[in-house]
């Protein structure tokens, strides 16, 4: 059976239905009333999420390393988001990686279709995720890769036009995960655990990891769309390389949205479902949702660091107090993602739910 053929509907490309020139777009991605974009946002210049300078926790000057520290605790404890500066993977990798799949998503149908996935792994060429029929679709295009466990790895299913894609892929993935091996060590510090904790509890050496490359098109009716809809990211951490030259991704605060103004040559740290229930509650996976444009495209490249499937996830226990009891149900990761897909969660109840599962 074709790919294709196993998904529940015929499978449309976002990206050209942009392309065609219509004026209104398909019902299937007309949001409800009160998930649209124009209704509860809360917009302003003077709010953004934390911008850190990485440089700091490597610096000989104590009170400055202090301060970083500091910052960053704040963010997690705060915002479950922040941005990061002068974080060590190079600009020009950034750059190029970013570039090449721009190129890759404006190649001709039938040579991106030939990486078109399934809904059994979702790795390769896609534009929904999820089986069920008449859903309501996300107004984007996404290229789904395995990077570990290496066992996982199949160079042959990432792109190999432009030809310059699976080299810079590599580059970028090996550069992104040595910063979240950095950010998992003062995550880690910042409870008042051992460096190492926070990587031992989700696998080690032995960890998930995957690169998501989302394509928005335009769209002609972006007040009734959203390229991702409200989410909260299931695994450990995620590093978003976004486009900085159109705004599109906000975070819940409160009760309302608030968008991220992304810096140049930066990165968007998320902290992820496990993370929140590693720390008891102390660090934040917040709500988010990516909005579309109706002039411009967007590119951005989400790298997911994610625990090994089978390791179980729980509160460290030197979190554990009696005013601040255990606040998560224990479960391994791949448990906690067929939790969560069966029962429909998304958003602040996915991992709420732990609170009352058992």
């Amino acid at each position: 059976m074709n790919v294709l053929q196993r998904w529940p509907e015929p499978v449309v490309r976002v990206q050209s239905l942009s392309e065609s020139g219509i004026e209104a777009i398909p019902d299937c991605y007309v949001k409800p009333i009160m998930d649209r974009p124009s209704v509860d946002v809360e917009e302003s210049n003077e709010v953004n999420i934390p911008v850190i300078d990485l440089s700091g926790i490597n610096s000989d000057d104590a009170a400055l390393r202090k301060a970083t520290l500091e910052l960053i605790s704040d963010a997690c404890r705060e915002w479950g988001f922040f941005q990061v500066v002068n974080h060590g993977v190079s600009h020009q990798l950034m750059a190029e990686t970013q570039k090449v799949w721009r190129e890759f998503f404006h190649l001709t149908v039938e040579e991106k279709q030939k990486y078109a996935n399934s809904p059994e792994t979702y790795e390769g060429y896609g534009s929904r995720v999820g089986v069920v029929k008449g859903a309501r679709l996300d107004w984007s295009d996404y290229f789904f890769l395995n990077y570990l466990p290496v066992s996982s790895r199949d160079e042959n299913k990432w792109p190999s036009q432009p030809s310059t894609c699976r080299e810079l892929v590599a580059k970028y993935n090996e550069e992104v995960l040595k910063l979240c091996g950095k950010l998992m060590k003062v995550l880690s510090i910042n409870l008042g655990l051992q460096e190492d904790y926070l990587e031992n509890a989700v696998g080690g050496d032995q960890i998930g990891a995957s690169l998501r490359v989302n394509f928005y098109p335009t769209c002609p009716q972006p007040d009734l769309a959203l390229g991702l809809s409200p989410h909260s990211d299931p695994g450990t951490l995620t590093i978003l390389f976004p486009d900085d030259h159109v705004f599109g991704l906000q975070v819940r605060k409160n009760d309302g949205w608030v968008t991220i103004k992304p810096i140049h040559n930066a990165f968007i740290v998320n902290l992820g479902d496990q993370l929140e229930v590693l720390s008891n509650g102390n660090y934040k996976s917040i709500e988010h949702r990516v909005l579309v444009n109706s002039l411009k495209e967007r590119v951005s490249l989400a790298f997911f660091y994610n625990p090994r499937g089978d390791m179980v996830i729980e509160p460290a226990d030197q979190l554990i107090m009696k005013d601040d009891p255990t606040q998560y149900q224990p479960m391994t990761f791949d448990e906690y993602r067929i939790f969560i897909r069966t029962k429909g969660l998304h958003g602040k109840s996915q991992v709420e739910s732990l609170k009352s599962f058992g």
